[in-house]
């Protein structure tokens, strides 16, 4: 009742997913114990070090349920990470420019870990059972194998806060898992092969990953994937995941038929480039925020909200205000020349090669019109104010997103049983879910309600870390099944059939 009620003043109302904390359970007296220290928990660190932020989100899943929560959450900002030391080697930079080296790195990591552990009473050596490492560091690298050299780094801090090696990779067999979780393992019935949530990850004709922050894109997939297991939309393939954090990254994935031997889906398109960066820029001409280093997250709340009324008396100007700053942003297929596309190193002409649609969002050439959008960001909060702008940040990211569907449309990658799913700063904060729903909704994409096909999930990267850690560990929920294809059963059968 109270959904229609809104629905009345604001329009359909998206499905947004917030995190949940881990429920409790009660011993008498007062006495409340967190629910993963009494039941079997599948507890996983996901540690990623992006533009903006660097995050240690410590998510568990009761395997009696398939459910999913976020234990605790400890954020820093990026720019913060301690300057090189002298005789330390610079390998690499933020969107932003500050500079990284192995150590200093190693070091943000390792505290941000241990203090994510202990603000809950978790031990690292006994309690944690897997660790994820992901970056979306990539502005400053040559080329996507570069990616390797800051994972290491990522992987030094790990080491250093006290995870065993062993809570890092596969385990070779059920009996190498911890007792408490070898009866929800399926690892004696099948194979892990590489596919997460059902999806087997693109390969190029030469081995190479096509996109520098490839591993990112199969993490949003898969916690779009865990994420939307609390709504009513059934997130399964064919799917459309975005990120969209400060660059972005996400997947596209094909439709499987019942009769297909294979059960996994294909990865059939990459999405690369600039998201959150550029609501970045434009924030930065108000004189709010740092004017090299400030983001949108230092102005605006990473919360979804309604609509505001008053802002419609002034909707003309906004819409503007919009297509002019639209003219800077290119979003289309990435042609096989680049080697770049929004300062992220790509392999366009493997891409090309082989049969996998590489999306793109730059501003300008390679973030070459930064400048232009700080000006008009200035512009808009000096003549109009904060509203305003807060309002023009939103629309320009919801008509991203959509420009980025409408390029999937034109490629014939969404059928009618697609699902559409968005993570990130830049397309779950603020007006933006409502305005993308409306969008999709504009566009009559799906014969029935669009809204059942749409879904927006916060802590993506978090979430994807947990399921890869249960994939990785054959820990599946045949009732509660993120593989597969919409509306269909589960595939642990199939698997089994194909592990015969």
């Amino acid at each position: 009742m109270c959904a229609r009620f809104m629905e009345r003043f604001f329009g359909p109302v998206p499905h947004i997913v917030e995190s949940p904390p881990p429920p409790s359970i009660s011993h008498g007296a007062g006495s409340v114990m967190p629910e993963y220290k009494v039941k079997p928990y599948f507890i996983v660190a996901s540690v990623e070090m992006g533009n903006t932020t660097t995050k240690c989100i410590l998510t568990g899943t009761n395997l009696e349920t398939g459910r999913s929560y976020v234990i605790n959450k400890t954020v820093k900002m990026s720019r913060d990470v301690r300057p090189p030391k002298p005789g330390e080697v610079v390998f690499g930079a933020t969107l932003d420019g500050t500079e990284l080296t192995r150590e200093s790195v190693t070091e943000l990591v390792r505290d941000t870990l241990i203090e994510c552990h202990k603000e809950v009473n978790l031990s690292i050596q006994d309690d944690l059972d897997f660790v994820v490492r992901s970056t979306g560091v990539v502005a400053a690298m040559d080329s996507p194998d570069q990616v390797g050299d800051f994972v290491i780094a990522l992987a030094n801090g790990c080491l250093e806060a006290g995870v065993p090696p062993r809570k890092m990779t596969p385990p070779m067999g059920k009996g190498n898992l911890p007792r408490r979780l070898q009866p929800f393992s399926y690892a004696d019935k099948v194979v892990f092969v590489g596919a997460v949530a059902g999806v087997l990850p693109p390969v190029g004709a030469t081995g190479v990953e096509m996109v520098a922050n490839e591993m990112e894109g199969e993490l949003a997939m898969a916690g779009i994937k865990e994420g939307a297991k609390w709504t009513s939309v059934d997130f399964r393939n064919p799917c459309v995941s975005v990120d969209f954090g400060t660059t972005l990254d996400g997947r596209i994935t094909g439709d499987v038929s019942p009769e297909d031997e294979n059960p996994f889906a294909k990865t059939i398109g990459n999405f690369c480039g600039l998201a959150g960066a550029i609501p970045d820029a434009i924030v930065r001409g108000t004189g709010l925020v740092e004017e090299k280093r400030g983001t949108a997250l230092d102005l605006f709340s990473d919360r979804s909200t309604l609509g505001s009324l008053a802002l419609r008396l002034k909707r003309g100007k906004v819409d503007e205000y919009v297509k002019q700053i639209h003219e800077h942003i290119d979003i289309r297929i990435v042609p096989p020349e680049r080697t770049r596309f929004g300062r992220v190193p790509v392999r366009a002409d493997v891409a090309s090669a082989s049969g996998i649609a590489m999306i793109g969002c730059d501003l300008g050439e390679n973030g070459s019109d930064t400048g232009i959008l700080k000006e008009i960001g200035g512009e808009i909060y000096r003549e109009h104010g904060l509203p305003m702008l807060t309002d023009v940040v939103d629309r320009v990211c919801a008509e991203m997103a959509l420009r980025l569907v409408d390029v999937a449309v034109e490629q014939k990658m969404v059928p009618p049983n697609t699902s559409i799913g968005f993570t990130g700063r830049a397309a779950i904060s603020g007006q933006k879910p409502a305005y993308i729903l409306q969008g999709l909704i504009d566009r009559h994409l799906f014969a029935d309600d669009p809204n059942d096909h749409l879904v927006f999930v916060d802590d993506g990267l978090a979430r994807g870390a947990a399921l890869m850690g249960r994939c990785m560990n054959s820990l599946g929920h045949p009732k509660c099944p993120v593989g597969g294809v919409r509306g269909g059963p589960c595939i642990l059968a199939r698997r089994i059939k194909i592990g015969k």
